[in-house]
Order: C-alpha cells, then sequence, then structure tokens
C-alpha cells in the first residue's frame, strides 16, 4: 500500500489543548483566515466543558464567550462546576434533539447569543446529522460536526432519525447536507469534519475541498470480497472501532461449509443442495422483507 499523503491545508496546524484529535489548532486557524468573528461558540454534548471539547479551548485562553449543553445530570454537574467562575460562559443541560421542541433553535431562543456564532461544536454520537438538518436559525460561520469515520468517503449513509440509536452518519452525507444549506467543507480530522459559510470559504484559499482530497479513509474501511468458490474474505481494518472485537471471517461466510466451491465443479449432490439452500434463502428473505432493503433500514 502507498504512502498516505501529507496532510493537506487547514490539517497541518492541528494541535490539541482540550480537543482530541487536533481540532483546537484547526479552529485558531480557521478563525484568523476568516477573520470577520463576534467571539461566540456553542457546543453541545458537551460532557463537562473540558473533556474532549472543540470549544474550551476559545472561552477559557482566548476571551470567547460560549454557551455548553449537555444532557447528562453527572455530566452537567461537572461542566457547571468548571464554568462557574467563567462568567463568559453559559451552561444548559438540556437534550438537544431535531424536533420543534427540542431542537437548538428552541433551546437557544431565550438564550443571549448572537444569530451567527463563530463556532458550532457537534458531538452526541449518534443524530449528530438529523440535529444539524434541524437548525435553521442560527447561522454559525464555522460547523465542526462529528461523522463515523468506518463509513468510507465513497457510501452515503444517514443515520435513523432515532435518540435510541447510536451509529453516526457518512462524512458524505453530511457534506451534502452542508451544501444544502450553504457550507463548504474545509478540513476533516479522523472523526471531526469542519465547514464553513460558503460566504468565507473563499478566504481560506483551499483549492481543492472535495471530500477525497480533504481525507484518507485507507485506515478505517473493511474490504468484503468472494472468492470463485462463494467464500467471504475481509481484508483493511479488522475489528469494530468502538469495541475492540476482531472481525471474525466465518460469521460472514453465506455458503454452508459443504457448499463451498465453484459451482461448475458441484456433484451432483450438491447442486441439489445448493438448489435447496437458495430456495430456502430466497424464502427467508421474502418473510423478513428484505428486498431492497437500504442502509438506512437496517
Amino acid at each position: 500500500m502507498s504512502r498516505p499523503p501529507d496532510p493537506p491545508g487547514l490539517a497541518t496546524y492541528a494541535a490539541n489543548v482540550y480537543s482530541q484529535y487536533g481540532e483546537d489548532g484547526i479552529l485558531e486557524r480557521i478563525l484568523e483566515l476568516i477573520d470577520d468573528g463576534n467571539r461566540w461558540c456553542v457546543e453541545f454534548g458537551a460532557w463537562d466543558g473540558l473533556h474532549l471539547s472543540n470549544c474550551a479551548n476559545l472561552i477559557r485562553n482566548h476571551g470567547y464567550a460560549g454557551v455548553f449543553i449537555e444532557a447528562d445530570e453527572a455530566r452537567f454537574a461537572q461542566l457547571e462546576a468548571n464554568y462557574e467562575n467563567i462568567p463568559n460562559a453559559t451552561t444548559l443541560r438540556a437534550f438537544v434533539g431535531f424536533g420543534p421542541g427540542d431542537n437548538l433553535d428552541t433551546l437557544l431562543a431565550d438564550v443571549d447569543v448572537p444569530g451567527d456564532p463563530d463556532v458550532l461544536s457537534i458531538d452526541i454520537d449518534g443524530n449528530d446529522y438529523h440535529t444539524w438538518a434541524a437548525i435553521h436559525r442560527l447561522r454559525p460561520k464555522i460547523v465542526c460536526i462529528e461523522f463515523n469515520p468506518t463509513v468510507p468517503n465513497d457510501v452515503e449513509y444517514v443515520q435513523p432519525a432515532d435518540a435510541s440509536v447510536q451509529r453516526g452518519s457518512g462524512v458524505r452525507s453530511l457534506m451534502k447536507l452542508g451544501k444544502e444549506k450553504g457550507y463548504e467543507l474545509a478540513c476533516c480530522t479522523e472523526a471531526n469534519a469542519f465547514f464553513v459559510d460558503e460566504r468565507l470559504f473563499p478566504r481560506l484559499g483551499i483549492a481543492d475541498n472535495s471530500l477525497d482530497a480533504l481525507r484518507d479513509d485507507r485506515r478505517w474501511v473493511t474490504y468484503l470480497f468472494s472468492g470463485f468458490d462463494g467464500r467471504v474474505m475481509l481484508a483493511g481494518c479488522s475489528q469494530l472501532r468502538w469495541h475492540g472485537l476482531p472481525y471474525q471471517s466465518r460469521k460472514v461466510q453465506q455458503l454452508p461449509r459443504f457448499l463451498i466451491g465453484y459451482p461448475g465443479d458441484y456433484s451432483p449432490l450438491q447442486r441439489l443442495a445448493f438448489r435447496a439452500y437458495r430456495q430456502w434463502r430466497r424464502f427467508r428473505s421474502d418473510r423478513k422483507g428484505g428486498k431492497g432493503a437500504s442502509l438506512e433500514e437496517q
């Protein structure tokens, strides 16, 4: 495998103060380049306001005002304690959803925050796509949003809009949503994408902001392919990223061991068994409504 390309553009400014994958340094550079700020930021999925935060550095070290939103009771208690002596920080205990009663526009309606804060950070481990799609009044200059890094660049995947589901969405789908909302992709870290208002994007001087130019996805892609004999094989990323469990080739096999072989070389007994097995598989699929099921439905 060839060596991955050197970090392009904004990725070279990656540095952590509180962030996880260099977002602090990238945000500082984008803000420097667009040079058109009100020094406000908003972060939800804030945890304690310090742990892997994308806005803590701006508020604590650069004089930004900001709003932290966290739903979990214990984490919110830590968040309040961490910011009780910082007057330019507002803390809210709330669940940010994607309905008319709990979307970010509604939750911030009575909060003294400008309609175009410099930065919005979205990190809720699942419905990030849907919460951004539900924002219409608030128009941040920069959106930093989490994506599922195991979804390849050329795959569109949006998890179901369900608060009980935590799968995350692919960066290509977020890029498409960003375009619809008037944003351009500016940079990707390992699990966060930066989008900049299309009116300000030219100030970044990025010649090519295609997804493949800004993100090398090979580290996380799992390849599945089959031999002439029907054996399914795996290559590439070899484990569940968040659970640390290896993929098992035997778990993805589609044929019983007796039928693994090139069909043209089947014995009469194997041909008979294969016809019966294929009929049984089709029957099961029809009963489960499996025909044509999309990624979003599975």
